[in-house]
Order: structure tokens, then sequence, then C-alpha cells
């Protein structure tokens, strides 16, 4: 069956799109002021580390928890400046540009993953996003989908985001039925998710490596790798709420 998208919304595939962001564009920043910024997991680890500030310290000043599109998880978003603007923006631009968030570097594109499980992989689709306030449409600067995603170092992000979008799925389901939103399994979920430096605490507390099957190498990765920490803290979550997980009991 075709896939259906909503009416005015076209997936780019293979056609090109006239861009450039540059900072002699009237509009330049101009993005980065009274923006609604939904923070992933992977945003906050990279941001925070670019920072050089913990998870909790970075949590506290930076972001805002909101009820998103999940009802039974909180959505994170980045917490303005009182002048309603992002917290990283300098005169010259951004400060983190370097780790800045995936909505940041995704722009002037949206993606959007079909999960149908009848037909297997999870594709990926792309749409062109068009504020009346950004000039950079009219650049003479094509672009691709392909080269943008690769140009903005969107690969990692787009991976690490997928992998939560299938955690955010497990959490649609509403896994901790009868205990309450703030209980102690989602206060844990959101540990997992969104405090790596808590995370690791508690992995060596409790000794978690030792309670699955793992190649030496994988073990070794777990000890000082964030990111792979993170894959873990996933799995983890799908393990224990019911998702279709890699990790294995011993």
């Amino acid at each position: 069956m075709e896939k259906q998208f909503p009416v005015g919304m076209e997936p780019l595939g293979k056609d090109t799109f006239s861009f450039r962001c540059h900072e002699q564009i009237d509009c330049f920043t101009r993005c980065c002021k009274q923006v609604e910024m939904i923070l992933y997991p992977y945003d906050i680890l990279r941001l925070k580390n670019n920072l050089g500030v913990t998870s909790a310290e970075f949590l506290a000043e930076y972001v805002q928890i909101v009820q998103g599109d999940n009802p039974y998880f909180p959505t994170l978003m980045m917490r303005l400046t009182e002048d309603e603007q992002c917290p990283f923006l300098a005169e010259t631009g951004c400060r983190v540009y370097t780790d800045r968030p995936s909505a940041c570097r995704m722009y002037p594109l949206e993606r959007a993953v079909d999960r149908n499980p009848d037909r297997g992989n999870a594709q990926d689709y792309y749409f062109i996003k068009i504020h009346d306030y950004c000039m950079g449409h009219g650049e003479r600067v094509k672009q691709g989908v392909d080269g943008w995603i690769r140009a903005q170092g969107l690969l990692r992000y787009n991976y690490m985001n997928s992998l939560w979008a299938e955690v955010d799925t497990v959490f649609l389901q509403n896994p901790w039925r009868g205990e309450g939103a703030g209980g102690d399994n989602q206060k844990f979920a959101f540990m997992v998710c969104f405090d790596i430096d808590m995370f690791k605490r508690y992995i060596a507390e409790y000794k978690l490596i030792q309670s699955f099957r793992m190649s030496k190498d994988e073990k070794r990765r777990l000890q000082d790798d964030e990111e792979e920490i993170l894959k873990f803290g996933f799995e983890l979550l799908k393990f224990l709420y019911g998702g279709n997980s890699r990790l294995l009991k011993k």
C-alpha cells in the first residue's frame, strides 16, 4: 500500500532544496529566539559534555519538563533566557555549535520515521520546513537530503534518536500503570534516559553489567563510553518494560 502523508506534506526523496545559512544573512540567529526546542537523551549527553557539567547540573540549569506527545512520559525542552532566546546564543552565533541539538542540525528539514512492523525495517522521510522569517530559503544553493545529513553531522544523532524512539514507543504502552506518573519506575526510566552520570553510578552499585551476557569488548566499552552506556540503558528499559531487547539475562 502506498504511504499516505498529511495534506501539504510531501517527502523530498531525491529532490533538492534551496537553503544556506551564514553570518551575513539578515535573519542570522533569528531561529534561536522564541523557539520550542525538544531535547532528546543524546542531545543532553552531548551538550552537558560540551559544557563540562554533570547531567544533573545541565537539567537544573537549561531544561524544563513539559507534557509532550507521550502522555505517559515527560518531554524535555530547552529553557530559554528571560529575553526568550536560546541560552547558548552568543553575538557571533552558537557557542555549543559542535554539539548543538539534533533539531538545530536538521533545520530546514523535518524527519519522520515509519515504523510499520508489517514492512520490516523503519524508513526515514524528510520534509522541508519553511518559516517566514528565514531568508536562507532564498539563497541560491541547492542541497540534497543525504548531503545535508552528512554535512550537519546528523548520522549519529539520527541513529541515537531512533534508538530512543523505540524506548519512547514502549513508554506509550504505559508500562507503569497502577503506579502513576512520578512513581519509582518512571523515575528510574527518567534517570536512565537523561541523567547518564547517575545511571553510571547505579550500574556500578548494582553490578548491572555482570547480570547480562556480554562479550569482553562490550563490557570494556561500557566502562567509560557514555554513548555505549546510553545505548545499554535503552536496551535495559526495553528489557524491563516489555520491549524487544537484545539483552540476555545470565
